[in-house]
């Protein structure tokens, strides 16, 4: 009999991580490799955030702090949630956890008795079903397809709610699929959940600032108030602010559930690192320009990425209002051959033959609940996205 846990065995390692790693590997055996498989802006921190972290560690800022964050971080947090969604939190309703998927784990940690169910739609960020999985929930996968713009439709929503829904994920802009709700498309959402008093909202909203086209930002309990009360609403500086390594996510939600999640954070990492915590608050109280200019580089990489990809033999790309990637279909490739031999027969045959033949290492589809894709990072320079394009163009030519 094994000693690990049985629960482990429900649970996949990330993917995301996965090809992350697999390119390193191949880099450091002298592979040509362009890796697109990170979630992770390839701009650096701002300097006035650096110099804030540098500032902490001078002044003594070293030391354990409060389990669930500093009070000039929730007073920071709770000033941003305010400002830029127009949602009124005290400071005792904030939280802060040493990334965004502590979050998520918290909650579920502190939510989920056995047999509660989760709806998540696909596409969907790798750990959220594994995560329901580890607090002993059911994920409830929903596809929401290619023809609706990889966005949930407010009848499928009701058609996976039954008596054992305790959650509802959101994820707008989304990762794997880059879309984002508008305002009315979110509304038609939140007026299903209205009619089920008994379910939770968790909106995760870790690429809001990354939206293009003049697109308007909105979270679930900024569009509909009357679920503000049993909503959690998280975000983070990993994406908007360059600070992935920092590992610093937040939230604000009911101070009962908050309360819960301090529990559990209090007995699995404790407080997140101290200087992080003043970098954040730096991050969210200073100045705000460089979002923009970095997001329109942003943009324009977006939009050369899907011109190219829509260019290749096979391949279908949409435009997405958001975050920074890409999630083509790669249907048309289906039952062709690989210049090895190899006949594709699913997005992950088609991932892995790009990787051994052109060096480009993208991530399944599969493994984010919604297949024939596969989801490219464009987080990455332009000069490297150029040459991954050409590359999978010419992977896609070479299929028979």
């Amino acid at each position: 009999m094994s000693f690990i846990a049985e629960q482990l065995s429900r649970v996949k390692p990330s993917a995301t991580i996965a090809v992350t790693n697999k390119a390193r590997e191949l880099k450091a055996a002298g592979r040509d490799v362009i890796g697109l498989g990170a979630g992770e802006p390839d701009f650096d921190t701002p300097e006035n955030i650096k110099q804030a972290g540098i500032d902490a560690i001078t002044r003594g800022e070293t030391k354990y702090t409060a389990v669930d964050g500093i009070p000039e971080l929730k007073t920071a947090i709770a000033a941003k949630f305010k400002r830029e969604n127009g949602l009124d939190y005290e400071p005792a309703q904030c939280f802060v956890a040493p990334g965004g998927k502590p979050i998520i784990y918290n909650a579920m940690m502190a939510t989920i008795n056995p047999g509660d169910e989760v709806i998540i739609p696909a596409p969907y960020w790798v750990s959220y079903p594994d995560i329901v999985l580890l607090a002993g929930g059911t994920p409830v996968s929903v596809e929401a397809t290619l023809e609706n713009g990889f966005k949930l439709q407010p009848e499928q929503l009701e058609a996976a709610i039954t008596e054992k829904t305790k959650w509802v994920m959101f994820n707008s802009p989304s990762n794997p699929s880059g879309a984002a709700y508008t305002r009315d498309e979110l509304k038609a959402l939140t007026d299903v959940l209205v009619k089920y008093p008994d379910i939770w909202i968790l909106s995760d909203d870790m690429y809001e600032h990354l939206v293009y086209d003049d697109f308007e930002f909105v979270t679930p309990a900024q569009v509909e108030p009357s679920l503000k009360d049993r909503t959690l609403t998280m975000n983070g500086v990993s994406k908007a602010y360059a600070m992935t390594g920092w590992r610093i996510g937040y939230a604000a939600g009911p101070v009962e559930l908050i309360a819960a999640m301090r529990k559990i954070q209090s007995q699995s990492t404790s407080n997140p690192t101290s200087i992080s915590q003043w970098a954040s608050v730096e991050a969210l109280n200073g100045p705000q320009d460089f979002i923009s200019e970095r997001g329109a580089v942003f943009k324009a990489r977006r939009d050369m990425v899907v011109e190219k990809l829509n260019e290749c033999e096979g391949l279908t790309c949409p435009t997405p209002e958001g975050a920074f990637y890409v999630y083509p279909s790669c249907a048309g490739t289906i039952g062709k051959t690989a210049p090895s031999g190899k006949v594709i027969e699913t997005d992950e045959d088609f991932v892995t033959e790009l990787l051994e033949g052109e060096g480009v290492a993208v991530v399944q589809g599969s493994a984010f609940g919604l297949a024939p894709y596969f989801r490219i990072s464009y987080a990455t320079s332009t000069e490297a996205l150029t040459e991954a394009c050409a590359r999978i163009k010419r992977f896609c030519a070479a299929l028979k």
